[in-house]
């Protein structure tokens, strides 16, 4: 991470690193300049020319323009473009650099002239006038202009701040107790169906997580089971039938009880494609409909942000019509177990009606009051952690909010498996009693959707 750089650097006492910041970074944390500690940042003005593109809109990278603008107008005077300001007490300085166009060196091995070649000849003119290229660092969202400067010879990295540290290490929400006390198992299957943690789960379990899920077997029986926010109780999950579909294994009977669970107003399923993550989640939110006046559905359209849906034909709400078809799909799977004369069938076609079940762009969710709203954000990966923070923080009372998303099929360009928003939440919120998780791991679509996702 960068920040641990500057912390080796104090230990060390040698002298503060300068970093110099990529446009990516900004519009993914407005408040990056803040992040490095004693260190010194650069910020090239040809990244002040990109970020005023950004400045309109309503999505998140926008915000973070505007922002970032307002946060460099309170900093006056001729010292930013000069010596630098101070960002407070054991802070490095930041600097405004200008440079005259693409360095002659930079323009002989890259021709074209852009914002990246005028940021690579930032860093470049100020690794060779500091001399040490051991303290001049390039940061960057984007791997291929990573790759440039190294080949340049100049130090790059990506923006870490936000990133956990091991994926293979993510809270998955659940755990396999074999060897199980047996009399326990037995208790449980009896009323009130639950048994008091104590004891019990230091025994047989490394972590005491309040929401965490518990296959409990022996060579006698099983039995689903859950740790209660309190840590006080064991509880049995029941198996069941949601608003007609039958969850097919333990990971998705478990998240079905989450979704269903009015003391946790906090849910992220994750898992690949045709573990059932949407699915189940709209199930759930259609078995509870009655506790909340309305159940929204949103995804973010990431080309959005890149203004490639520009190019598709159409107005504003067919462009973004195959972004939204797949919820569609989804709520007509669950439509479809049931006749067309059944209530819950007629039901959904109510609540599409008089916009009780809305399915929106994630956009769409500023100005929105979030008050008794089961709220559902699919393709959470592509979101950013400063956009999760967004959506959760507009959460009011008496609404429910789940988070799904497969962290390794992320299509946003400068997120991964370990600096996604949904990642982020996950590694974050593991141990709040208001929050539960499950990580679905059997495909459930077909039996060739599972060859495929597990041999390709």
């Amino acid at each position: 991470m960068v920040i641990k750089h500057s912390k080796k650097i104090a230990k060390s006492k040698k002298a503060p690193k300068t970093f110099i910041l990529d446009t990516n970074v900004i519009l993914h944390d407005s408040s990056c300049i803040h992040q490095f500690q004693e260190n010194d940042v650069i910020i090239p003005l040809t990244v002040i020319e990109e970020l005023d593109h950004f400045k309109r809109g309503s999505q998140v990278i926008n915000l973070n323009a505007r922002e970032f603008a307002r946060s460099l107008d309170a900093m006056t005077g001729s010292a930013l473009f000069n010596g630098g300001v101070s960002m407070g007490k054991n802070k490095g300085k930041m600097r405004i650099a200008i440079s005259k166009g693409n360095n002659a060196e930079i323009k002989n091995i890259f021709q074209e002239d852009s914002p990246d070649h005028r940021i690579l000849t930032t860093a470049y003119e100020w690794n060779k006038k500091i001399g040490d290229k051991s303290t001049v660092v390039l940061v960057s969202k984007d791997v291929n202009l990573r790759m440039k400067a190294k080949a340049l010879g100049i130090q790059a990295e990506d923006y870490t701040t936000d990133r956990v540290k091991s994926v293979e290490e993510l809270y998955s929400g659940k755990e396999v107790i074999d060897n199980f006390n047996d009399d326990i198992i037995v208790k449980l299957f009896q009323p009130p169906h639950e048994v008091e943690a104590g004891k019990i789960l230091k025994k047989f379990s490394g972590e005491i997580i309040p929401n965490k899920y518990y296959i409990l077997r022996n060579m006698n029986r099983s039995a689903l089971a859950y740790l209660d926010n309190e840590n006080a109780f064991i509880k049995k999950v029941d198996k069941s039938i949601t608003y007609g579909i039958n969850p097919r294994n333990a990971e998705q009977t478990f998240a079905i009880h989450a979704l269903t669970n009015f003391d946790v107003p906090l849910v992220t399923l994750t898992g690949k494609a045709g573990t059932g993550k949407t699915l189940l989640t709209l199930a759930g939110a259609l078995s509870v409909k009655k506790n909340y006046r309305q159940i929204y559905v949103a995804r973010p359209v990431v080309p959005l942000s890149n203004k490639d849906i520009g190019f598709l034909p159409g107005d504003v709400q067919s462009k973004l019509e195959p972004y939204m078809q797949p919820l569609w799909d989804n709520i007509k799977v669950i439509q479809d177990q049931f006749s067309e004369n059944d209530k819950s069938h007629q039901a959904i076609n109510t609540m599409i009606k008089d916009q009780k079940l809305v399915v929106e762009p994630l956009s769409y969710i500023r100005g929105r009051s979030l008050q008794r709203i089961f709220f559902i954000v699919d393709e959470a990966q592509n979101l950013t952690p400063h956009e999760i923070k967004t959506i959760i923080t507009r959460v009011g009372e008496g609404s429910k909010i789940v988070f799904t998303g497969d962290i390794y099929q992320i299509d946003h360009p400068y997120l991964d498996s370990q600096s996604n928003g949904l990642t982020y939440l996950i590694d974050h919120f593991k141990g709040q009693k208001l929050y539960a998780h499950i990580n679905l791991e059997k495909g459930e679509r077909s039996e060739l959707a599972e060859l495929a996702s597990n041999l390709l």
